[in-house]
This record gives C-alpha cells, sequence and structure tokens, in this order.
C-alpha cells in the first residue's frame, strides 16, 4: 500500500517517551505517529536502521493505519504476554518485573556488553525466585555469543529450567550448530534477528536453525507479511514487540490474535510497561498477564506533552521522506 507522502507529512507526529528502565542502550523511544483512516499507526524503526531497512516498518505503518486488520471469527480478545526484563543488576529484578502484574513468563536479557556471565546467572536466578517453579524464563542473548560462548552459557543457566534461547549466535549457521549442540539438553533455540534482518525471512526455517520464530509486525513490514511467513516457515512462533508504543503494540496483539491457535507461546507485547509515558490514557499494559486486542485512543494532550525537539523532528521527518521514496 502507498499514501502519498504529502498526506504523511500533514499527518505526522513525532514524540519521544521516557523509559522507566535503560533498554538496548537508550533512555528515551522515539516514534513518527500518523492518524490514518483506519485508526493510529506508528513509524518507528530504531535509529541505527539504515533507510533500506526501515522500509519494512514503513509498509507496516501504512498497512495498519490506513486497512483494517481481519481478525478470524475466533481469535481471542486478550493475547497472554511475556514480562521483559533488561540487563539490569540482579537487585534491581524485582523492582522490573513488578510492572508486569500476573505475566508467569519472562524474556531476561542476557549477553549485555560490559558484564560476565556471573551477571547473567545472578538476574535469572533472581527472575526464578521471583517466579517460582511453575513460571517460565526464556532468554534472549541478541546474537552476542560465538559457539562456544553460547555452549557455556547455556549450560550455566539450564539449572533455571529455560524455556528456550533466543538468538545466541549472529548467524543462521550458528544457530543451527548451536541448535545440534544443545538439542540433547531439550532447550529449543529461537531466532529472531535471523529472521527480520535477513533478506530471506524463511532461511532459518529451511536451514533447519530454530525451533521457534520471533515475530514482529513492523520489521516484517506488517500483519499480513508476518502471517504469510509463518504458514511459509511451519514453526511455532512468539509475537513481540520492538519497544513500540500502544499503538505499535495494538499492531502486534492484532497480528498475534491471527495466528492459528496452538503456534504461538507468551507473547512480547508486554513492553509498554518499559515506558515511563505513553501516547494514550489507557495504554495497553498488561494485566492479570494479558493484554486487550484492541486500536488505542491516542491523547492530543500526551502528544503535546511528549513532542519530540524540534530537531529530532526533523531528523524523522527526513527519514520518512527518504524511506517514503524507496517504497
Amino acid at each position: 500500500m502507498t499514501v502519498p507522502l504529502s498526506e504523511l507529512l500533514e499527518l505526522a507526529r513525532v514524540v519521544s517517551l521516557p523509559l522507566s528502565t535503560r533498554f538496548r542502550g537508550i533512555d528515551t523511544r522515539e516514534a513518527l505517529l500518523l492518524q490514518g483512516p483506519a485508526g493510529w499507526t506508528e513509524f518507528s524503526p530504531f535509529i541505527e536502521y539504515d533507510d533500506a531497512e526501515a522500509v519494512a516498518w514503513l509498509r507496516a505503518a501504512l498497512d495498519f493505519g490506513w486497512r483494517e486488520p481481519f481478525l478470524p471469527p475466533s481469535a481471542p480478545t486478550r493475547i497472554r504476554v511475556n514480562a521483559t526484563l533488561p540487563a539490569v543488576d540482579a537487585d534491581a529484578v524485582e523492582g522490573v518485573l513488578a510492572r508486569f502484574p500476573g505475566c508467569r513468563t519472562v524474556k531476561v536479557k542476557v549477553a549485555q556488553a560490559g558484564q560476565e556471565l556471573s551477571d547473567d546467572v545472578a538476574r535469572v536466578s533472581r527472575a526464578r525466585d521471583y517466579l517460582g517453579p511453575d513460571g517460565r524464563i526464556r532468554i534472549d542473548a541478541n546474537g552476542a555469543w560465538n559457539l562456544d560462548e553460547a555452549e557455556h552459557a547455556i549450560h550455566a543457566l539450564a539449572e533455571f529450567d529455560l524455556e528456550y534461547v533466543e538468538q545466541p549466535c549472529a548467524t543462521i549457521d550458528e544457530l543451527a550448530q548451536i541448535r545440534k549442540r544443545v538439542k540433547y539438553m531439550g532447550i529449543p533455540i529461537a531466532a529472531d534477528e535471523s529472521v527480520r534482518k535477513v533478506e530471506d525471512p524463511i532461511a532459518v526455517a529451511k536451514a533447519k536453525a530454530a525451533d521457534i520464530l520471533i515475530l514482529k509486525a513492523q520489521p516484517l513490514g506488517g500483519i499480513e507479511r508476518a502471517l504469510e511467513i509463518i504458514e511459509q516457515a511451519g514453526l511455532p512462533v512468539v509475537i513481540s514487540s520492538a519497544l513500540d508504543t500502544s499503538i505499535g503494540i495494538s499492531m502486534g496483539a492484532y497480528l498475534a490474535a491471527s495466528v492459528p491457535a496452538g503456534q504461538t507461546y507468551d507473547a512480547g507485547l508486554a513492553t509498554a510497561a518499559l515506558l515511563s509515558a505513553d501516547i494514550t490514557a489507557n495504554p495497553l499494559l498488561p494485566t492479570d498477564g494479558a493484554i486487550d486486542v484492541r486500536r488505542v485512543d491516542v491523547s492530543s494532550r500526551l502528544l503535546d506533552e511528549h513532542a519530540a525537539p524540534k530537531d529530532r523532528t526533523e531528523w524523522w521527518i527526513a527519514r520518512l521522506k527518504r524511506v517514503h521514496a524507496l517504497l
């Protein structure tokens, strides 16, 4: 779907939202928001992504804002979600997880630059204590380990009963190898960057390099494209977010509700809880471990209150122009 650039420029609002906990090396999340005929939508590729990679994010934004997503008749109205635990000190774990009421699954960030494996062990151990034996823990290394580091770390963390390990290594070949190395342990390997940051998002499934796919609506080009990938890959999936505002979370919730029953794990769609502010008075925050499948009503007051500084707004508008030219 294409929309004239002039129309987008008239609608664009850029916001800067503070985070409650430093995450992905940032303290604020910037996003360009658009009010389309079907509702509010979001264009928020991370700052470091180049224009070519940002094209899929803009396609997703236009699709969600200019076309109402179709939901199957049996689609749920609420989606079970996981808590997200950034690479904080062990003493901060309980405070972060308290922001995710009712969540019985926690995704723990590991392999943070400047930290040691002992920091990961301490963080995961504290999360296990918080959840108790019935909770589920998944870890995410964002591709930071090499093969030997990944194998060593998985052994060190296995005692905490891991649900799966997300993107332990960077390449598809490495994922395939680490999957073989730890298969006897019964710990599944999940792929995130190896799906959304490669030319062929099905390549990881073709290579039998992962047991689970992590899918995000914005980076994959929207809900319909993500559903096509799910059908082609034939693997169970986790629908996740990219530290979106509640608008982007809404897009993810519609995607999660569209996935066939039994093919999904708890979704990574509770990350609005990591924001100290949002653009709606009724954000998509978890209650009883789940979020609603719905559009959000955007507050004009909050849009004004959290408007990005002039130089950052100009940066995003220039980015929108460049990326739109690549559609």
